[in-house]
């Protein structure tokens, strides 16, 4: 019972990052098509940044559940869901590259409350399509666990 009960609170805490991790670069969006708006501009940056520091919390969160998901067999009596499965290392390697992208996210927001430039919205856009595809993969290893 108990592991039902972490791996529960580890998805929870997943499924809030990743909105977070899908939503910032939409902000970072709007805020490059603000232009000559300074409220609205002002506004978005705000809202990202209270996101951002919101993602932080939800990561640290995934992150200590995750671990006590994968090594709580040796102090907890859990059972062993990794065995000798090499997906968690794919898995940790996408979870490593959606973690730099948050950051690179949260980078560029900041370089926007400093008055510098972001990217093109539209290169922004395309870029905002990265997590997904990273995570249809990461799901996919979870579930189908194929090495």
């Amino acid at each position: 019972m108990l592991y039902v009960w972490i791996k529960t609170f580890h998805l929870l805490f997943v499924i809030a990052w990743m909105a977070t991790v899908f939503y910032l670069p939409r902000i970072l969006v709007n805020i490059a098509e603000a232009g000559a708006e300074p409220a609205v501009k002002q506004r978005l940056e705000l809202m990202g940044l209270r996101l951002y520091r919101f993602g932080h919390s939800m990561f640290g969160l995934a992150v200590l559940f995750g671990l006590t998901l994968w090594q709580g067999w040796r102090f907890l009596a859990m059972p062993d869901v990794v065995g000798a499965g090499h997906w968690l290392h794919a898995k940790m390697a996408l979870v490593v590259l959606l973690l730099a992208y948050f950051i690179w996210s949260g980078r560029a927001l900041k370089r926007s409350i400093r008055g510098e430039t972001l990217p093109a919205a539209k290169s922004l856009r395309w870029i905002n399509e990265l997590p997904v595809l990273m995570l249809l993969a990461v799901i996919y290893l979870v579930i189908a666990k194929p090495f």
